[in-house]
Formats: C-alpha cells, sequence, structure tokens
C-alpha cells in the first residue's frame, strides 16, 4: 500500500487541505474508489476505509491482479465535516457539482481539478454517493446512461437493484458524469446511510465492490453470494410526495400538524412494488419526495 497526497489546498485560516488517496498494486490504471466530497457523507468514508483494510490484506496475500492499480481516496472534504456542514464550509458549494474543475477558479472548482486529474484514465470508476435529501436507501447500484454506458457491468456487484438513470443538465458537472466523458466506466454505489454509519449496509456495500473487482478480474476475492441483478431504468420507478408540510410520522403514513396535532396528509402508494429510497428526518415540507419506488 501507498499512501500518498493527491491534491493540497493551503489556506489562512485552517490546516492545508491534503486529499489522501491509498494506492495498491502497480501497472495499468485498474479502479478507483471516491468515498466522502460532502461533509455529512460519513457512510460513505467510512466504506472506503474499509476498502482500505480489505485491500491492504488482499495485497498482503497476493492477491491483487498483476499489472493492476487500485486507488481508494475515503475523503475529499473533510474541512466541512470537522464542521459539521454538506457543502463547502466557506461558501456553500459543492464540490460533486464543479467537475472536471477549474484550476484557476473558485477553491470548490480548484479542488475538483485537482481532484479529476488523479481519477483520470482508470478503466472503472466507483463512487459511494449520497442522495440531496435526508433518508435511506436499500443498498443498490447506479450508471448514467451517457452513451457510454454498458448496463450489465452492474450485475457483478451482486446487489439487488441495478438502476440507468438518464442525466439532466445539472448531472455535467459531477465526478460520476465526467468520468464517463473521459471514457471510465463510472458507477455510484449507494450505501443506505449518509450522515451516520449503518454497518449492515456498509458490509454489504465492501462485499458488492469486492464481487465487482472479483469478476473483473482484478481481486481474487471470496464473497457472500450476492443477488442477482435486476437492472431497471429509472422510470421504471415512481416518486411519492408529501401532500402537506409538517412532522412527518410512519413509513406510507400520516404528516402530522406540528403544532395541533392533526393529521394533514396520508402518504399512500399509487403502485406495488418494493421501496428502495424512505425519507428519514421528523419534519417534512409540502411536495417533498419521501418514498421512491420500484414498480
Amino acid at each position: 500500500m501507498k499512501k500518498k497526497v493527491l491534491f493540497s489546498l493551503k489556506s489562512p485560516y485552517r490546516e492545508q487541505l491534503d486529499v489522501i488517496g491509498y494506492s495498491f498494486g502497480h501497472g495499468k490504471r485498474s479502479l478507483a474508489i471516491v468515498g466522502a466530497m460532502r461533509g455529512n457523507e460519513v457512510q460513505q468514508m467510512y466504506v472506503c476505509s474499509r476498502m482500505v483494510k480489505e485491500l491492504k490484506k488482499l495485497e498482503g496475500s497476493g492477491r491483487i491482479a498483476d499489472d493492476c492499480e487500485i486507488l481508494v481516496i475515503p475523503c475529499v472534504n473533510y474541512y466541512s465535516m470537522n464542521l459539521g456542514k454538506r457543502f463547502w464550509a466557506m461558501d456553500n458549494t459543492d464540490i460533486n457539482r464543479m467537475f472536471p474543475g477549474f484550476e484557476l477558479g473558485e477553491t470548490t472548482q480548484r479542488i475538483a481539478a485537482g481532484v479529476f486529474k488523479e481519477l483520470q484514465g482508470y478503466e472503472y470508476g466507483i463512487q459511494l454517493a449520497s442522495f440531496y435529501q435526508q433518508g435511506n436507501f436499500l443498498p443498490h447500484v447506479k450508471m448514467m446512461d451517457t452513451g457510454f454506458t454498458d448496463p450489465e457491468l452492474m450485475k457483478d456487484f451482486g446487489l439487488e437493484f441495478g438502476i440507468v438513470r438518464k442525466p439532466r443538465p445539472y448531472d455535467t458537472t459531477t465526478l460520476n458524469y465526467n468520468w464517463q466523458i473521459w471514457e471510465t466506466k463510472a458507477f455510484s454505489v449507494y450505501a443506505n446511510a449518509t450522515d451516520e454509519i449503518d454497518e449492515k449496509a456498509a458490509k454489504e456495500a465492501v462485499n458488492a465492490i469486492l464481487r465487482f473487482m472479483d469478476s473483473r478480474g482484478l481481486v481474487s476475492a471470496v464473497t457472500s453470494p450476492g443477488y442477482r441483478t435486476v437492472i431497471l431504468d429509472e422510470s421504471d420507478t415512481e416518486q411519492i410526495r408529501s401532500g402537506a408540510a409538517g412532522l412527518f410520522l410512519d413509513v406510507l403514513g400520516r404528516v402530522v400538524d406540528p403544532f395541533e396535532c392533526e393529521t394533514v396528509s396520508e402518504i399512500r402508494s399509487p403502485a406495488a412494488g418494493t421501496i428502495y429510497f424512505a425519507y428519514h428526518s421528523p419534519l417534512i415540507n409540502e411536495k417533498t419526495v419521501c418514498f421512491k419506488i420500484i414498480k
């Protein structure tokens, strides 16, 4: 294992920001794994730290393939993590909306440019992703349909669902999208939680990534059997929105007035299926997406 500083940024107020990467094996740039880019992505950082531990073992026992380099970046934005903020603490901008970056631009653009320079040229890329709202996902893998997509590759993770989504205009500045434009086969893995640690989901995500690496011939790893992944288009899912603002109680249940404790809205499913995202916060605004259902 080689521990190295991939990008540094001096600050007049705090210690220097050093983005740390852990490199395993040597040779062809085969796989890069990226964890927390936002300050609340604790689960994403934790999954990457577990990957570092697993890859140490695999490298020590000679089970990383020849001519194969694997890079893990557990955390890009620990400045904001130390302060408990989701976005860049100084100007509230999102690093994952700044790719491919600009070396002479604003701070988060420079961070994105420096990190992306180190991530280019890998055959595969995995980002431990989080959702912009509070909530929990079934562990699943997702790809953007950029025209460079091979959805069948998602089956190698052995997760229950693989979802293909069409990029929206704001997606064009994300790491996942730019990875694919620069010819890296990029995946987003959702490991249930974000700002808290879910051990069970973290273990499932680690096993999924190990299964993928084993299937692709990057490592020789023994993991528990996975699912026969169902590949879906995002249009096959249904979003359920709250009909009012208030206290959010019960799964597919009620929204209650926070002052008078009267039910102001009932949340019902318009389709039969499997819930793969559930909103997780005691307060909710009207029209907020509170459940996503695979129909």
